[in-house]
Formats: structure tokens, C-alpha cells, sequence
């Protein structure tokens, strides 16, 4: 079993959703330094509210499309640990395709090239996306589905996921695949690219009416995100996960109109839903198979859903600002 006691970590795109979860867990897990590198394209510095009050941790606004400085950092903090968690989100791909793939695929062909570069035996725990399957085929999906991405951004996590994999075939770097399927929690982006359920509220509190794409009936494998933190830190303490990708999700199918009605309730909003025209690219099926996760890491899907909801609803109240 890996430790992370004392070792020095390098998180991209920690400011994000999943990345800054990721942060807070892994800083009780005495690390000897933890920086973050982000551009703040989704990220927020608030992200970091928890993190920024450790004496080992800093945070640096940088690109992680460049390279010099990517290599810089690793080199100079004496990285051991990268967990790759930067990324341009879906909604962009559907406005600016070429940049979103562009952008995840240099992210992650520079992360892998700067630890072949590496006279250290750096570990990569690289965050994949479960949008990568495309529809579902079977369900639930395990690692062996077909890789039919929907959108740009699908195709471009498919494209990183293929370049972590054949540096791990090619130069034998330590690598692990963590394939989150959709998360939900605090700190989720609620502006520009956000997801439905940050949108759903932002929309309840403004008293307009929560959109959903299509007829609703649409599923989803929805995982709390501090689940997705917990699961990504057991995944690098077991060496036996390396050269694996591994589906980080609950197991269960929910329903688009049922999650929404969920927030609905949280909110005690009892007026209509705005029903618009399915979404190009958008999948209609998603449920993990989570058999590798349950084998590597005695994963254990807990909390019901509800009980998270609300958690995420009364976050954003308490913190989000309208326009």
C-alpha cells in the first residue's frame, strides 16, 4: 500500500470542482507540500478557501498548455505525485470544439511528456470522463465498452485517456485511469459551463423556471464528489490499480427529470418546468459498472442521493451570487 505521507503533489486544475475536494482530502493525508497549478478558466480561488490555510500548500495561476512552466514546477518542487485534473469542460466543446480538444489533449500529452522527461519516478493518477462511452450499449458500463464519445469533449478525454495509456506501454511511466462518472456537490461551477444542478438552483433562486433538454427520461450515474476525492487517493495507495482505468461511480441510474424534482423539493418549488429541445451530442443512458473499484478499493456507494442534494443545495445558497 502507496503512502502519500510526506511526499510532495502536484494537482492540475485544482481550483476546479473535483480538483479542489481532491486538495482538502489529500491534505490530511500528510503530504509534505501540495501545489496547485490552474488558469481559473472554471476554477475559483474560493475553491481553495480550505487549502490556502496550510502552511504546505501553494498555489500557482499558470497554464498547463505550457509546457516550460509545467516542467519548471515539476522539477523544481521535486514533484513525486501528479494527479491531472485539468481540463475544458463538455458546454465548451459545443460553442468552440477545436479549442476544447486542443487544450485537453496539449494538458495532458504535456503532463505525461514532462514525467518521461523526468530523471524521478513520478506517479500519475490522470481523471478521465465517463463520457468517453458515449450512449450506453449495455448497462451498467464497465471499462470494456466501446469508447463512442458524442461530442468534441468526449472525443478529446478518449484522445488524453489513449496518450496516458501509451506512455504507460511505451516508457513504462506509473500511471493510474480514474473514469468519474458525473459528479455533483459543493463548489460546482454555476456560471459560465455550468452542469444542471448548480444551473437547476441558480434558477429556483432567481425564481425562473429549471430547464431540462429533451423529455428527461435521459440517466445519468450521478457520485457525490468527496466520494470521487476519496476514491482517486485509494486508487493511487493501490499499486496494483497501475496501468488500470477504473469507473468511479454509484452503481445507479437516475433519472434527468427525477434529479431535478429532487432539487425542486429541496427548494420547495412547486411551479413548471421548462421542457426545451434535446441537446446535440447529448447520451441517453449512463450507469457505471463499479466491479474494478469495489475490487481495488472496497468502494462502497453510501449516502441516498437525497440526503446529498440537499448538502449541495444549502452550499449554494449559502454561497453562490447572482447576476
Amino acid at each position: 500500500m502507496n503512502s502519500l505521507e510526506n511526499k510532495n503533489i502536484l494537482v492540475t486544475g485544482g481550483a476546479g470542482f473535483i480538483g479542489s475536494h481532491l486538495c482538502d482530502a489529500l491534505l490530511k493525508e500528510s503530504v509534505n507540500k501540495l501545489i496547485v497549478i490552474d488558469n481559473f478558466f472554471t476554477g475559483k480561488k474560493r475553491n481553495l478557501n480550505e487549502a490556502i490555510g496550510y502552511k504546505n500548500f501553494q498555489l500557482i495561476i499558470g497554464d498547463v498548455t505550457d509546457f516550460k512552466l509545467l516542467n519548471y514546477i515539476v522539477a523544481e518542487q521535486g514533484i513525486d505525485v501528479i494527479f491531472n485534473f485539468s481540463v475544458v469542460p463538455l458546454p465548451v466543446s459545443l460553442n468552440q470544439p477545436d479549442f476544447c480538444n486542443e487544450q485537453n489533449v496539449i494538458m495532458t500529452q504535456n503532463v505525461c511528456e514532462v514525467i518521461r522527461r523526468s530523471k524521478k519516478n513520478i506517479t500519475l493518477i490522470h481523471c478521465s470522463s465517463s463520457e468517453v462511452y458515449g450512449s450506453a450499449h449495455y448497462i451498467p458500463m464497465d471499462e470494456e465498452h466501446p469508447i463512442l464519445a458524442h461530442t468534441p469533449y468526449a472525443a478529446s478525454k478518449a484522445a488524453a485517456d489513449f496518450l496516458v495509456y501509451s506512455y504507460y506501454k511505451t516508457f513504462g511511466i506509473d500511471m493510474s485511469i480514474i473514469r468519474p462518472f458525473n459528479n455533483f456537490g459543493p463548489r460546482q461551477n454555476e456560471a459560465n459551463y455550468a452542469g444542471i444542478i448548480p444551473l437547476t438552483i441558480k434558477r429556483i433562486l432567481k425564481n425562473e423556471k429549471p430547464v431540462i433538454f429533451g423529455d428527461g427520461k435521459q440517466t445519468r450515474d450521478y457520485i457525490y464528489v468527496k466520494d470521487t476525492a476519496k476514491c482517486t487517493i485509494d486508487i493511487y495507495k493501490n499499486q496494483n490499480t497501475r496501468g488500470e482505468i477504473i469507473n468511479v461511480g454509484s452503481g445507479k441510474q437516475t433519472e434527468i427529470l427525477g434529479l431535478v424534482k429532487n432539487i425542486c423539493k429541496a427548494m420547495n418549488y412547486n411551479n413548471d418546468i421548462d421542457f426545451r429541445d434535446e441537446r446535440p451530442g447529448d447520451v441517453r443512458i449512463h450507469q457505471a459498472d463499479v466491479k474494478k473499484a469495489e475490487k481495488f478499493i472496497d468502494f462502497k456507494f453510501k449516502q441516498p442521493m437525497e440526503r446529498e442534494i440537499d448538502e449541495t443545495v444549502k452550499w449554494y445558497i449559502d454561497n453562490i451570487i447572482l447576476e
